[in-house]
């Protein structure tokens, strides 16, 4: 992931603090409070990377078997294959068949470009529909579904944004991740956006990106986190960052957080599994939980 990169030099000027939590945040969790256990899903964006044989993949592991292998060590993948093609039920089944081995394992498949990036939310109702059919197939290992709007996408179009939420299906989770600066910017904006997705029951993607700490919004408009996490090659400060990721959920879940998402990226992908290792170390460590870790060949966990 290129987005929010930093230079080396530039690193060790960001400050990584999480900012407090907004008026939002505490109002959503307060009300969500009802004793249930917190879910915790930690994943990673993509299954077919060749940097991951030797590593998590053994030797020789052919990219048709990526997936077989990818389910044995995590229990959730943000699905970014979904956003370059619109698959039908026949390939999302054979996806669904190679988590078998894993019957809690979560698909969260990013709404397709065509809908979101080319015709930006507009007389998209057919292409919806098609991503409908085909990610609906995954049944019970169907996670909640991402929605990028691009760069580019500015609090102007909040209108097409409202009423393409507004008619989306009720029965799946899902969660808008913003990028234009504006939204996060002026407060009438971003006031405006959470406070429709507090409505709407939609959730917000957080970015924690070195080089876009507005992103990094702390806006939960529903009792669930989606958390994309961008590493920088396993430098010092991911692993304080992390420690500071688990301190805030640990919190939440004390507030009423009922469910969080934490989905894996680095510039280069092929860090992600250490660093994943990580996350699930700590959560298991800081909140009780026994979430299973990655099993590395060379037993480096």
């Amino acid at each position: 992931m290129e987005f929010g990169r930093v230079t080396p030099e530039e690193l060790f000027e960001v400050d990584f603090t999480l900012p407090p939590d907004p008026e939002l945040t505490i109002k959503t969790l307060n009300a969500s409070k009802g004793g249930k256990p917190l879910e915790v899903h930690v994943g990673c964006a993509k299954w077919g990377r060749k940097e991951w044989i030797g590593q998590i993949y053994p030797l020789k592991t052919k990219e048709a078997n990526f997936l077989d292998e990818y389910v044995k060590h995590f229990d959730c993948i943000e699905l970014n294959a979904t956003f370059y093609n619109i698959y039908g039920p026949e390939t999302i089944n054979k996806w669904k068949d190679k988590a078998s081995t894993n019957p809690g394992f979560k698909f969260c498949p990013k709404f397709a470009q065509n809908i979101t990036h080319i015709r930006r939310l507009k007389n998209a109702e057919e292409i919806t529909t098609k991503y409908y059919e085909g990610i609906m197939a995954f049944g019970d290992n169907l996670g909640p579904l991402f929605l990028q709007v691009g760069d580019n996408f500015t609090p102007k179009s909040l209108p097409d944004l409202k009423a393409y939420l507004e008619n989306l299906p009720k029965d799946v989770p899902v969660f808008l991740e913003l990028r234009h600066k504006e939204w996060f910017a002026v407060p009438e904006h971003r006031n405006a956006i959470f406070s429709l997705l507090h409505q709407l029951k939609i959730g917000a993607v957080i970015t924690d990106a070195s080089g876009r700490r507005d992103v990094v919004h702390m806006e939960l408009p529903t009792p669930h986190a989606f958390i994309r996490f961008v590493g920088n090659g396993l430098h010092p400060t991911d692993y304080t960052r992390i420690d500071e990721w688990v301190a805030r959920i640990k919190q939440w879940q004390q507030m009423g957080l009922q469910s969080v998402w934490f989905l894996m990226h680095q510039h280069e992908e092929e860090f992600s599994p250490r660093l994943a290792d990580y996350v699930v170390k700590q959560i298991n460590e800081e909140l009780g939980l026994n979430i299973k870790r990655p099993m590395f060949l060379d037993d480096g966990n």
